[in-house]
């Protein structure tokens, strides 16, 4: 602890014990607690309390209040539970009889203030912190601490009841490894004490007739197996495997879904591994027994478990495919295609059954399709699925939503009633449908999957947020068709959905909805990115251009956004690309860019603008921006533009066109970015370097980035700095002579130990970086060089990237804070952050 903070601390303290004094803020209480964590972590010793007194005597006055502030008791828990946290600490407090007066039977427990959960939260956080040695735990058992933690996990306020649970874990965890004097066995089970009433609550409350006891213990195993994988672990097992077993049988048990959690951690404990726990057939036993949602979880976890037993893994991915097999089944009845499964796992009238019912059916297929998202997206899939039958079933869902489908059965025509329109099961099925497709694995793709999906992109029943996903599902289809496209046929099949999507996305950009118009151009974008030569010739002979430049207009912000990034994409297929027939149309360069500079200079909102300078950006990363004298004009003039916004993330994407300006300019001139050793004083003098440096200076680029480096906008300032730090090693590789000399080594005429105190000073000096002043000149090429060969960039880089939190978020400042909030320091000195 500093001097400062030392001083600081008794103010603090006696401010905080005065009920007098304004209620501190709960963040400030919080942040103080943190910092005493870490002024104890490293600190075993009483030096913290005999050298601040003031600690102890601030815990004597918070009990000696007749009503101490709820927050104040609170936090005065958690501190006394902090210091308690080492043993020569504890035994003080001990001594000071201050840790039974706050934690035993007769401090708040007994008090009204109980019944405030945040002071029942400070008993248990006070308690835990306390956890690190046997004294503490030898308090919590002989003061009926544990009665009290029993019936927290309980407790009405969720917070208290999880931090309850987190608790016991690690007593019980301390307990068995500080206590044990020899490794438990399955035939020697003597629990140390305080472990032994864990123990047996857990296995009383499995016993008891009360779901809320049974329920309490089941997340108390759930938490222990997820955190301990000691040996120890298979022991408590044991003792409870039978219960478990027979609550599994139990048809009236409601906390099956937590039986599921607690079979998961033990799968996934490398201490479970081993045939004799049973845990497989136990696993095996509940994917048989529980009904697709109780299960479901657990199956579709054990399916990402490696040393799962491959028995176990075919019936895991059995019970998730179920419910869309059952859905197939329904919605064709002689079935025209092979279904998901040869075989059930659940009773398939628990499916059928569940179904049938509005409720449990849009649960249940939404958690399955979840399920199957979180399947499909992992990088490596230890399953292999029947892609094209659950393609099909995924298409026949879509259907039963929208109403396409009139299915004979009696399930399929209740299914069918039930899904039409349903929102959620839309938007989850068109989710695992753009997943399944994004999968190099699925090499097919089924017939009647674009007339569904041009189906949802007409119908006007399609919210806005399905519609987007369906743009989405239909994208990935399209890149499917094009990598399976082969013959003429199939390209004919192309250019006629092509055209029927264009179709319709000319009637979505004029939709009234501001939704519908922004997806339908963030689908255009992606079409334009992904399937350039595929539809070039469709898309010119559709509206979809003119509608799209229209949008550039559009009143809301958001889609003017997304107009800006679909006509700059757009570009790249007309004007653009040298071989397109679209150059000299109306749709033409000048054009264009004259619109985006006109939006990126007058635009009110920030969003069309930083949309702007990103395609300008893209456009010169892609070598689109014409001839050198073009584009070094292009550049000066959309820096010069940005260089003033009031926007802070449009003037960084201008410092990224700089730096996509430079590396153009680099791969242009044959400058190495970066050059090695060997070719230095090549890079130094040659022609190129000199030619990189002239049409720098006359891009305005310099005076951009020294105006950015001041930037109040710290993002702005470190960008510039990285852009001139490449700049100084392309053209002073290593220290050069000038460096070496220092100030006295520079020329006559260029003041740059002016420049070098006008960086430091930050923002204040932005608006003095202008051209001509005290003899530097950001146009001028030799001004320039030695510039960046003698300003101390590296030391403003240090200096832009220190954090900081070592001032605002200092210990001093918080507690400069808490006496500002109190009243007791003048003229408001403390840090605001």
């Amino acid at each position: 602890m500093t001097r400062e903070c030392s001083l600081l601390l008794p103010r603090v303290c006696a401010a905080l014990a005065d009920p007098r004094q304004p209620r501190s803020d709960d963040t400030c209480l919080e942040k103080l607690l943190d910092w005493f964590q870490l002024l104890t972590a490293f600190d075993p010793s009483l030096d913290l309390l005999q050298d601040n007194p003031c600690l102890t005597e601030f815990i004597t006055s918070v009990l000696a209040l007749p009503e101490p502030s709820p927050n104040i008791l609170s936090f005065t828990l958690q501190l006394a539970g902090i210091l308690a946290s080492s043993e020569n600490r504890f035994q003080h407090l001990q001594q000071e009889k201050l840790l039974v007066r706050l934690f035993g039977g007769d401090g708040p427990l007994s008090s009204a203030l109980w019944e405030d959960a945040s002071v029942r939260s400070g008993w248990v956080k006070g308690m835990h912190s306390m956890m690190q040695h046997q004294p503490a735990l030898r308090f919590l058992c002989s003061s009926g601490g544990m009665d009290v933690i029993f019936i927290l996990q309980g407790d009405p306020s969720l917070f208290v009841a999880s931090a309850a649970n987190k608790l016991l874990v690690d007593v019980l965890t301390l307990s068995v490894e500080s206590e044990m004097t020899k490794a438990l066995s399955t035939k020697d089970c003597e629990w140390p004490a305080c472990a032994q009433m864990i123990i047996k609550h857990v296995e009383d409350s499995l016993q008891s007739t009360s779901a809320s006891r049974i329920e309490q213990s089941l997340k108390l195993l759930t938490s222990i197996f997820r955190s301990c994988h000691a040996e120890w672990t298979q022991v408590l097992w044991l003792g409870i495997a039978n219960q478990i077993e027979s609550l599994l049988t139990k048809e009236t048990v409601e906390a099956q879904h937590l039986l599921a959690n607690l079979l998961l951690e033990m799968a996934w404990s490398p201490v479970f591994g081993d045939t004799e726990g049973r845990i497989w057939a136990l696993v095996t036993f509940a994917l048989e027994r529980l009904t697709p949602l109780q299960v479901g979880p657990l199956a579709v976890k054990i399916l990402m478990i490696y040393e799962c037993p491959q028995e176990v893994r075919i019936q895991a991915l059995t019970v998730l495919l179920q419910p869309m097999d059952c859905v197939l089944r329904a919605a064709s009845q002689p079935l025209e295609y092979t279904g998901l499964l040869d075989e059930s796992v659940s009773d398939p009238a628990t499916v059928e059954h569940l179904l049938s019912c509005k409720s449990s059916c849009v649960s249940l297929l939404c958690q399955t399709l979840g399920h199957l998202q979180k399947l499909l997206s992992q990088t490596h899939q230890r399953v292999d699925l029947p892609y094209t039958a659950l393609l099909r079933s995924l298409v026949t869902i879509l259907q039963f939503c929208n109403g396409f489908l009139s299915p004979t059965s009696p399930l399929g025509s209740t299914i069918s009633q039930i899904l039409i329109n349903c929102f959620r099961v839309q938007s989850s099925a068109l989710d695992v449908l753009a997943a399944l497709l994004e999968r190099k694995d699925c090499d097919t793709l089924i017939a009647g999957l674009f007339d569904v999906l041009l189906a949802y992109l007409e119908s006007p029943n399609t919210s806005p947020t399905v519609l987007k996903k369906t743009f989405k599902a239909t994208s990935e289809a399209l890149v499917r068709l094009q990598a399976l496209s082969c013959s003429n046929s199939q390209h004919q099949q192309t250019d006629k959905i092509l055209e029927g999507i264009f179709l319709v996305l000319q009637k979505r950009l004029c939709s009234p909805c501001w939704e519908v118009r922004d997806s339908s151009l963030e689908f255009l974008t992606g079409l334009v990115r992904c399937l350039k030569e595929e539809f070039r010739q469709s898309l010119l002979s559709s509206e979809v251009l003119k509608l799209t430049e229209n949008l550039l207009e559009d009143p809301d912000s958001y889609v003017r956004a997304s107009a800006v990034t679909a006509v700059g994409h757009l570009a790249f297929i007309t004007f653009l690309d040298p071989e397109s027939p679209a150059v000299g149309n109306r749709y033409n360069k000048e054009n264009t860019i004259a619109k985006l500079q006109e939006i990126l200079s007058t635009d009110p909102e920030g969003f069309p603008r930083r949309a702007a300078i990103s395609i300008f950006t893209e456009w010169l990363r892609r070598g689109c921006t014409g001839q050198l004298e073009d584009t070094v004009q292009f550049v000066s003039t959309v820096i010069q533009t940005v260089e003033h916004d009031f926007d802070w993330e449009v003037r960084l994407g201008g410092l990224e066109l700089v730096q996509a300006f430079c590396s153009h300019m680099y791969r242009h001139l044959g400058c190495p970015e970066c050059p090695d050793p060997p070719v230095l004083a090549a890079v130094i003098y040659s022609v190129q370097q000199n030619k990189l440096l002239q049409i720098l200076c006359q891009a305005k680029v310099f005076k951009f980035l020294f105006r950015s480096l001041c930037d109040c906008d710290k993002p702005l300032g470190q960008k510039a700095c990285d852009i001139l730090l490449n700049l100084r090693y392309t053209f002073y590789p290593v220290a050069t002579l000038k460096e070496a000399e220092g100030p006295e080594g520079i020329p006559a005429g260029y003041n740059i130990a002016w420049l070098q105190r006008t960086l430091t000073q930050g923002s204040l000096a932005q608006n003095i970086l202008i051209d001509g002043v005290k003899g530097v000149h950001f146009q001028d090429p030799e001004s320039m060089m030695v510039v960046l060969g003698t300003i101390d960039l590296i030391e403003l880089h240090d200096e832009l990237n220190k954090c900081s939190d070592h001032v605002e978020k200092s210990p001093q400042s918080l507690l400069e804070d808490i006496l500002a909030t109190a009243g007791t320091i003048e003229d408001n000195e403390a840090d605001c952050y």
